[in-house]
């Protein structure tokens, strides 16, 4: 039975479990983001935060205990360089889950976890927005906003059908003749 164990086994070995989470771990320091299912996330989570706590003090021992969870040199040297700064004054919580939805093959809950001030998108939202240009249906931008390629291009187009209606009135004139 398993009465008062608390963590999510996976269904894996503990051998297993624990390369998972490793390597799991590096790939998110490294690529500040990954896709997984929902219960692979929250177990990365409880694995990876302590980490990150771990990185704030600069240290030999805090490095070698990292490499000792993460066994992968470049991602240790990229949470303490680059990441440890960003973090540095953040009291906790490290890593966002935002669920996508269902994956098409099992129907399993999937997810993205990814460092919290990694993310762009969500960090432009405190900024003001752009003014957006006023668009029509039928000429795309608005009169207002046209470049003066545009311009040019409008001009000649108009310059042709007053060319053709001079000939064709011409050539009405020498009939009547």
């Amino acid at each position: 039975m398993r009465h008062g164990k608390k963590f999510n086994h996976l269904g894996r070995t503990a051998p297993h479990r624990k390369a998972m989470l490793s390597n799991m771990a590096a790939s998110l320091i490294i690529n500040k983001r990954i896709t997984t299912t929902v219960a692979k996330a929250k177990a990365l989570r409880k694995y990876v935060e302590p980490l990150i706590t771990r990185a704030k003090a600069d240290t030999t021992h805090s490095r070698r205990m990292v490499f000792s969870y993460l066994n992968d040199k470049q991602s240790v040297k990229m949470l303490f360089d680059e990441v440890a700064e960003k973090i540095a004054d953040r009291p906790g919580g490290y890593t966002r889950i935002l669920k996508t939805g269902n994956r098409l093959g099992d129907n399993a809950d999937m997810c993205i976890i990814e460092l919290v001030d990694y993310n762009e998108l969500l960090l432009q939202g405190d900024k003001p927005a752009k003014s957006k240009t006023r668009r029509s249906r039928r000429g795309g931008k608005s009169s207002t906003a046209e470049t003066p390629k545009a311009e040019a291009t409008a001009e000649t187009k108009t310059e042709e059908p007053k060319a053709q209606d001079e000939a064709s009135e011409e050539s009405t004139d020498e009939k009547k003749d």
